[in-house]
């Protein structure tokens, strides 16, 4: 069950995530007197919100990269492979993932952002391929 322990912290990242792009957007806008009907599509959103766009474009990616993240979780718990490996591997990439959405929701510098992310892509690869090589065993 520790193995789910990870998976729990990166929903609770994914969780502030959101609520700090809400709060963002929300003062932005009426900052900015924006119409919310002129930021009514992606499009017109995009450009409108620029400014504010971080906290957004990464709960995007906390939906893309992590899902894989996610499925892993469940079948290391189905499988009874949750080894202390897995366990440590898959807080690491919880960390990672937690110092990339720190960095695109600040400063946001692409090379470090890009790096962390590279980072805990590989180890996530890395988790993927030694429980195909734990099933394949």
């Amino acid at each position: 069950m520790q193995i789910l322990m990870p998976a729990i912290a990166l929903v609770a990242v994914t969780f502030v995530v959101w609520c700090w792009m809400y709060f963002t957007r929300v003062r932005f806008i009426r900052a900015n007197r924006i119409d919310l009907n002129s930021i009514a599509t992606r499009e017109c959103g995009t450009a409108r919100l620029e400014p504010v766009a971080g906290p957004s474009d990464n709960f995007q990616n906390l939906l893309e990269m992590p899902v894989l993240f996610y499925v892993l979780i469940i079948l290391l718990l189905d499988t009874g492979h949750a080894s202390s490996g897995f366990v440590t591997a898959a807080w690491a990439f919880v960390g990672l993932r937690t110092l990339h959405s720190a960095i695109h929701c600040t400063y946001n510098d692409v090379m470090h952002r890009f790096t962390v992310y590279a980072l805990s892509s590989l180890l996530l690869w890395g988790m993927w391929a030694a429980f195909a090589v734990t099933l394949l065993s």
